[in-house]
């Protein structure tokens, strides 16, 4: 145990990393499942894609930060964000420029794909 007051634990040893995914994280990550694909237009269930641009090699994004891609924009087909992320960014933008659309789809306010 600590001499120090308030430690939680002896001195040197790092703190306990939190279970992963919240219950709502989880929730929103389910919705987004649902959604089509922000690239294609492909009907979900779409794989929940935690964006990758702008991180600079750090922890994963929040669950809160996913868009909807379907397995070939994802990480199947030969254009995926998994299989070229330079080629993908080029293509589509950076993957974070689709959080805005996500949420205003999943408010209902905006159908992407009928503008």
């Amino acid at each position: 145990m600590s001499i120090v007051p308030n430690m939680r634990g002896p001195l040197g040893l790092k703190a306990e990393k939190p279970a992963n995914g919240t219950a709502a994280g989880i929730r929103h990550m389910n919705r987004v499942k649902q959604l089509p694909c922000v690239i294609c237009g492909k009907p979900g269930p779409s794989d929940a894609h935690h964006v990758i641009c702008g991180r600079y090699s750090q922890a994963k994004a929040s669950d809160f930060q996913t868009i909807p891609l379907c397995k070939e924009c994802h990480q199947w087909g030969p254009l995926a964000i998994h299989n070229g992320k330079a080629s993908w960014i080029e293509r589509n933008g950076p993957d974070t420029d689709y959080l805005p659309i996500v949420a205003d789809m999943l408010a209902g306010e905006f159908n992407y794909w009928r503008k």
